[in-house]
């Protein structure tokens, strides 16, 4: 009888043991998940530098629209327009959901090359924007793949992927430009 009090007593200190360690790896893995959840400084950072990046293809997408001289230079800011709102709506959703404040307006760059340009008519205007794209969306491409490669948040993550390609489409479309605009 006392070997089977004792047995029965060693059964329950291992199941009340076995039963903490299992709550206990319960508990850690939802905490792992929660962290992997919140974005990092780094999906933070992306996220902050696509919406100023987006609001300035906006921005200086409807520029070319009015003062390109060329047909592919109007035609590349209505897409810029086009293609950019759409994404920064995205982007503004995830964000939200993420519970990440993106910046409103542009960066110091952005207006900095908005100014400059805006300054500029004709030919002149068209090649200055052309290279302005190619080198914005060659930096863009490497900004997203980043993300898309290594972002630690899932949603923000997707969203660079899923942009990506419309970027390559956007930056092989501005070097046409550029090489149509005499570069």
């Amino acid at each position: 009888m006392k070997a089977n009090r004792v047995a029965l007593s060693l059964a329950l200190v291992g199941a009340a043991a076995l039963t903490a360690i299992s709550i206990g790896s319960m508990h850690a893995t939802a905490q792992e998940k929660d962290q992997s959840a919140h974005p990092s400084k780094d999906d933070i950072s992306f996220a902050h530098k696509a919406a100023q990046g987006g609001a300035a293809e906006v921005k200086l997408g409807r520029l070319a629209e009015e003062k390109g001289s060329s047909e592919a230079v109007k035609q590349f800011g209505k897409e810029m327009v086009t293609d950019h709102s759409k994404a920064n709506e995205t982007l503004k959703a995830v964000a939200a959901k993420e519970g990440i404040t993106l910046p409103a307006g542009l960066s110091v760059a952005d207006r900095l090359t908005y100014a400059r340009l805006s300054k500029l008519s004709g030919a002149d205007f068209d090649r200055a924007y052309a290279d302005d794209m190619v080198k914005d969306h060659e930096a863009d491409i490497s900004d997203f793949q980043k993300e898309s490669d290594g972002g630690k948040n899932e949603a923000i993550q997707n969203f660079a992927t899923q942009t990506l390609p419309t970027l390559q489409h956007h930056l092989q479309n501005a070097r046409a430009m550029r090489d149509a605009a005499g570069k």
